[in-house]
């Protein structure tokens, strides 16, 4: 293969006649002691912060499966309790509804209903009251990784 017109290959004498041949390159991109230890130091800094980062992200990342986890238990529990209580609520209704078809008068009707609606009233009241606590219950355990997590983080009572 012929070279292309006006380059020539370079030979060895004339790369000797080069006038930086005698300098060593290798000695030139050395960095000077203070800046190798400074950029060292930076370095090792660098990796401890990522490492402490990175243990961060995990600790976060575990409570945060732990609240997830614990939510969706806590979510079933809440909503086996609403269904219990529909059902009692339902279950008032038909027993309600089959009383009035046994009643014989115009005032057994009327005693059936105030007997039923105090009896529904009360049990909203206790069912309403019971729901708020599992609320407050679920609402608390859900919350409790990712408190003990910022308890550890920063060491004081979140």
């Amino acid at each position: 293969m012929s070279e292309p017109k006006g380059l020539k290959s370079s030979t060895e004498s004339e790369r000797a006649n080069f006038p930086y041949a005698a300098f060593d390159f290798g000695k030139a991109v050395e960095f000077p002691m203070g800046l190798r230890e400074i950029a060292e130091k930076s370095v090792a800094q660098t990796k401890d912060a990522y490492e402490k980062l990175r243990a961060a992200a995990e600790d976060a990342t575990g409570a945060l499966e732990g609240t997830f986890a614990i939510a969706a238990k806590a979510t079933a529990d809440y909503n086996r309790k609403v269904i219990e209580v529909a059902r009692a609520n339902a279950n008032a209704v038909f027993d309600y509804a089959r009383d009035l078809l046994d009643a014989k008068s115009l005032s057994d009707v009327a005693q059936l209903s105030t007997a039923h609606a105090r009896r529904q009233f009360e049990a909203l009241s206790e069912q309403t009251k019971d729901l708020a606590m599992l609320a407050e219950k679920v609402a608390t355990a859900a919350s409790e990784p990712i408190k003990t997590r910022l308890n550890a983080t920063f060491g004081k009572g979140i």
